[in-house]
């Protein structure tokens, strides 16, 4: 066999042969994303001003403690931010890692999306490879089927060779308060429901802090509105960011800063 074709074999299976693939210096970013193979940077890391949250004081000053201690490098919880869509969940997190990093702690987010939970051990493996400490952030979880991906999230949280590391705390936001509905619970085990309610309700447990948020009443949402608007310099009308939230169906801060970004629009400013 000669160099020559010993050299174009060699090129072919590089080409057939996927990149490494890369990961971002864990020392240098506020803000990354896993992608079930690698750890990218935030580019524009831009989380809402947390004195700008209104309505969810206990939540976000109790996360902010908690945030606090895992960055000082004491005792600190994984955490479950439970409860209606749009009241702030998500935007507390990323405003909680701003507000620490504003005070000069050197904390990192690091989010990943609920379909990539198989891959946490891989993601935990680099991650114990710095004492920078980390929030992993997963948006949005439930398990509608089966209970094989909740099993595998409870023993990274606690117990076995594959559970997170010590620098790293998961934050996780869910609808439900237990994650799995009741309901399907029940359907697994027709002889036995209440163990299968009691092992599927078991993934909750693992979080030692569990927040709850709650629709808005009326005079809490104008509050949020007034908060954003005040920020960027703009009047309302309390009726119409009243009536906005009415046709939308829904008070919550999303729909308030929806509102915000029509009377920008309007006026001819950006948010």
């Amino acid at each position: 066999m000669t160099d020559a074709l010993l050299t174009r074999i060699a090129e072919a299976l590089e080409r057939l042969a996927p990149p490494p693939a890369l990961t971002a210096d864990l020392a240098a970013s506020p803000a990354y994303v896993w992608d079930g193979h690698a750890i990218h940077a935030v580019e524009a890391f831009a989380p809402v001003d947390y004195d700008l949250l209104t309505g969810i004081d206990a939540q976000k000053a109790a996360l902010l403690d908690n945030s606090r201690r895992h960055a000082d490098g004491h005792a600190a919880h994984d955490v479950l931010l439970w409860g209606a869509r749009g009241t702030g969940k998500s935007a507390v997190v990323a405003a909680v890692i701003g507000r620490l990093r504003g005070e000069g702690q050197d904390i990192a987010l690091m989010q990943c999306a609920i379909d990539e939970l198989a891959t946490l051990p891989t993601l935990f493996s680099l991650l114990r490879g710095t004492t920078r400490p980390f929030i992993l952030f997963l948006d949005d979880l439930g398990f509608d089927e089966g209970v094989g991906d909740a099993r595998a999230l409870r023993s990274l949280l606690q117990g076995g060779t594959a559970a997170r590391p010590g620098n790293v705390r998961l934050y996780v936001t869910s609808n439900r308060r237990h994650i799995v509905p009741r309901h399907l619970s029940e359907q697994d085990d027709p002889i036995n429901p209440r163990d299968a309610v009691d092992d599927k309700m078991a993934l909750s447990d693992r979080f030692g802090l569990s927040l709850g948020f709650h629709a808005l009443d009326q005079d809490t949402y104008v509050a949020i509105v007034n908060g954003y608007a005040a920020k960027l310099g703009l009047a309302f009308d309390p009726l119409e960011a009243i009536q906005w939230s009415t046709q939308r169906g829904s008070r919550s801060g999303r729909v308030a800063w929806q509102y915000v970004v029509e009377l920008a629009g309007r006026n001819g400013r950006q948010t």
